[in-house]
């Protein structure tokens, strides 16, 4: 699959496609679009969400926890 996002100077696009596509049925869609992430930050914010999923499960609420030194270096 290829995805391209670009501005255009004129109504001409030339399109290259990659040899395994080559002899392929295949579909070329072109829309309009208002804003658009570059995908980097899509495939970055894809990632921490599937991060933040895994490791929901074992976060622990420490925002009540204070810490006590004398009681860490109670060592009787």
């Amino acid at each position: 699959m290829i995805r391209t996002i670009l501005k255009t100077d004129n109504n001409q696009l030339t399109l290259q496609l990659p040899n395994n596509m080559v002899g392929k049925m295949i579909e070329v869609i072109a829309f309009e679009i208002d804003q658009v992430k570059p995908v980097k930050d899509l495939e970055k914010a894809e990632k921490i969400a599937a991060i933040d999923k895994a490791l929901s499960k074992h976060r622990v609420d420490l925002s009540n926890f204070k810490f006590d030194r004398d009681e860490a270096n109670d060592y009787e």
